[in-house]
């Protein structure tokens, strides 16, 4: 069983990143924590999705503003083997930390 950080990514302005996938046969129990390291305020997405792209009904959190220097987490989430956490962030300059553990 994996603990601990599961993903990390720093991400590119406008445009999905997968930060971790559940493996085959897992079920992953992790938070999702958003770090604007910026002056400037961002928009941010988080999905549980089947490919890199998702759709609509995929969307945990769909454009949340994180001001400047500040910092989003979404807790308690569960997705099943094969799922990708996809996120997003309208500029640069966001760090993304997956945590949690797989059973």
């Amino acid at each position: 069983m994996a603990s601990g950080t599961l993903g990390q990514a720093v991400l590119a302005a406008g445009t999905n990143t997968t930060v971790y996938t559940v493996p085959a046969g897992k079920t992953g129990s992790f938070t999702v924590n958003f770090q604007n390291r910026a002056i400037m305020s961002t928009w941010v997405r988080l999905a549980i999705a089947t490919n890199s792209t998702p759709t609509a009904s995929e969307y945990v959190l769909y454009d949340v503003l994180v001001g400047q220097y500040g910092t989003v987490e979404k807790t308690g989430l569960v997705a099943s083997a094969g799922k990708n956490i996809v996120v997003y962030s309208s500029t640069g300059n966001v760090s993304v930390n997956v945590y949690g553990f797989e059973e």
